[in-house]
């Protein structure tokens, strides 16, 4: 795009702002703009024009150019004029009291006052407003007569309208003259974080949630229990908490920010795999195998008192984690990587047996775990879902049906192709390890993921490897979601987790919101990040 700033001379009056080639810019000041029947705008249309002893110059104001903006805008419908820009006096004002943050937040970033509620408005105004009906993250914005017009059937879409205009301001100080209509093609757009394995300060998750916030993200995962530590203040059990860990009141600061921003906070306490900081403070729940020897991170779920710690935490975080989509975990029970679970097992496969009949076996007993999790959590009216590994093959118990599949590998044993899942009518969320995987320390196999492998070659529909299920599934994958993992916690510091995530970010939710092959090229898209900052 070119540089869309705008030659400003001067402030003050007879002094103005003129438009640059791409449409934006605007008239001299204090000059009645024209429209393009010719007629001033304002002007009484029954009454002629008043003569002049000077007549004032007129100017033909090419079409405008589509924002520039991540993601990018899914329509731009081009106008002739001189589009609109921040101005002393200008406003925002809204026509819902539910749209009063999403005003005062777009005010402040502009520089305009935030005018609160009111049906009056004038030139240099931003107006937001819900009507409509459709996509709840939709919206449509409109440029025309030196003022801005932001409506959507749900406050999340307005908000997502005020990302649009801040962006085409602070990136060419103008926004276009015309009409935005745009929606997301997936509505799990997510980005995910393991401060279990890695501790973030409070400060640096909100500035994460501000940044997902301007990109229109709307999920943050926080998977804060694990086997190094577990990083949240908990009342139910004290003595599983890590020394270094954030307090319920800074966990609700960081929620209520994510509110703000419409993002939700997905929790993840993962079971019955991954569990050793709570095994810490219990080591008797401890899986051990049949020679006695315990089994890293393992829970052993032949005994009712495992159910029950696991159950009083997920009561317990329902309450902190307020939004409606949780992580059940489920990956990685060590249990069932051996040869013979069964035998390596015993009081698994008798636990199982004793629930199940005499054909039940340690697989059903690890689905029933995940379903009766699954009750616990349902109770509290969450939507649910669980890693892919942690859904087994030719099993007599079926997971719920209403848990979703977060499909992050193929590499662990007996993993499934996503089109088992996709087939019998599950919904899956994109974890692709092998585009949106960034481990720390790049142990195994793992790489950095670059912004320009996924922006090139990434789309929702690539769930597994690098090849695309089929398009008729395309309806049942719900989106993808960016996961940031600590297997090596020193490996980078938090600056440099940001600076390594921040154009695979970029270009993942480029492909969430369109997965289609974008008009940009890379260098051109990541100039244009550049240039948003």
């Amino acid at each position: 795009m070119a540089a869309a700033f705008v030659g400003t001379i001067a402030l003050g009056t007879g002094v103005g702002v003129w438009a640059s080639s791409d449409g934006g810019g605007g008239e001299r000041a204090g000059s009645a703009r024209h429209s393009s029947s010719g007629r001033v705008s304002g002007a009484d249309p029954a009454q002629p024009a008043a003569p002049s002893a000077s007549p004032s110059p007129t100017r033909s104001y090419p079409l405008s150019r589509t924002p520039r903006t991540i993601p990018a805008v899914r329509s731009h419908t081009a106008a002739r004029g001189p589009g609109w820009r921040p101005r002393a006096g200008g406003r925002v004002v809204v026509s819902d009291a539910g749209l009063a943050d999403e005003g005062r937040l777009v005010a402040g970033e502009l520089g305009l006052t935030y005018a609160g509620r009111t049906d009056a408005v004038r030139a240099g105004d931003v107006r937001l407003a819900l009507g409509g009906s459709g996509n709840r993250e939709s919206y449509t914005m409109t440029v025309r007569d030196g003022r801005v017009d932001i409506r959507g059937p749900g406050e999340a879409g307005v908000f997502y309208g005020t990302r649009t205009l801040k962006q085409e301001v602070h990136g060419g100080g103008t926004a276009p003259e015309g009409v935005v209509r745009d929606e997301p093609a997936k509505p799990v757009r997510g980005f995910m974080l393991d401060i279990a394995r890695k501790p973030y300060s409070e400060s640096w998750i909100e500035d994460r949630i501000r940044e997902l916030g301007d990109l229109k993200y709307n999920e943050l995962g926080l998977h804060f229990s694990d086997d190094q530590a577990f990083r949240i203040q908990s009342s139910t059990h004290p003595e599983i908490v890590s020394p270094d860990h954030l307090t319920k009141a800074q966990v609700r600061k960081i929620v209520r920010l994510a509110d703000s921003r419409h993002i939700t906070v997905v929790p993840e306490i993962d079971s019955p795999g991954h569990l050793g900081a709570v095994i810490a403070a219990h080591p008797d729940l401890q899986l051990r195998n049949a020679n006695g020897v315990a089994t890293r991170g393992a829970i052993d779920i032949s005994d009712p008192a495992s159910a029950k710690i696991v159950d009083d935490l997920l009561d317990e975080y329902a309450g902190l984690f307020t939004g409606g989509r949780w992580n059940l975990g489920g990956d990685e029970y060590q249990a069932l990587t051996v040869r013979d679970p069964q035998s390596s097992y015993p009081q698994l496969a008798a636990a199982a047996r004793q629930r199940y009949g005499s054909g039940g076996t340690v697989a059903d007993l690890a689905t029933g775990w995940l379903n009766d999790r699954a009750d616990t959590v349902r109770a509290h009216g969450r939507t649910m879902r669980a890693w892919n590994d942690g859904f087994f093959r030719d099993t007599s118990v079926q997971p719920a049906k209403d848990l979703q599949v977060a499909y992050w590998t193929g590499k662990e044993i007996g993993a499934r192709q996503p089109a088992e899942y996709l087939s019998a009518g599950r919904q899956v969320v994109n974890y692709n390890d092998e585009f949106l995987y960034y481990v720390l320390g790049q142990p195994q196999t793992f790489v950095y993921p670059t912004g320009q492998r996924i922006y090139e070659q990434w789309n929702p529909r690539v769930v597994r490897g690098t090849t695309a299920v089929p398009a008729r599934y395309d309806g049942q994958i719900l989106g993808g979601t960016f996961a940031v993992w600590g297997d090596f916690p020193s490996a980078q510091t938090q600056d440099q987790v940001a600076a390594g995530v921040r154009m695979p970010l970029r270009a993942t939710v480029q492909k969430l919101w369109d997965p289609g092959r974008p008009a940009l090229s890379w260098t051109d898209f990541r100039k244009l990040a550049d240039r948003l900052g």
